[in-house]
């Protein structure tokens, strides 16, 4: 989990997907029995979580309204997000993670 700016700069050197998501959220806790397959099965990503209450400005400036969401990081650049208000399936993430390469 990255709790502080510093944190999520240093993490996007390399290859990253980062989901964005909250301790109150019901479509946060929908994938939360599913995304450890997900990130055993792209070993070529580091995930890491963002928990929103705690770094909401850093959300603000990303443009993350809603949660669950996902942004890709490749050196540092942006290379895709998956990012609406909308549950997410374990095809829908990943479809965006194969969208990725």
């Amino acid at each position: 989990e990255i709790k502080t700016l510093e944190e999520f700069d240093k993490v996007r050197v390399g290859k990253t997907i980062i989901m964005f998501t909250a301790d109150w959220c019901p479509d946060c806790m929908f994938i939360k029995p599913f995304i450890g397959e997900i990130v055993e099965q792209y070993q070529d990503y580091i995930f890491y979580s963002v928990n929103r209450d705690e770094m909401l400005e850093l959300c603000q400036e990303l443009d993350i309204l809603g949660i669950p969401s996902f942004v890709a990081f490749d050196q540092g650049k942006e290379i895709g997000r998956f990012v609406s208000k909308l549950r997410k399936t374990k095809e829908e993430i990943i479809d965006f993670i194969d969208s990725l390469s």
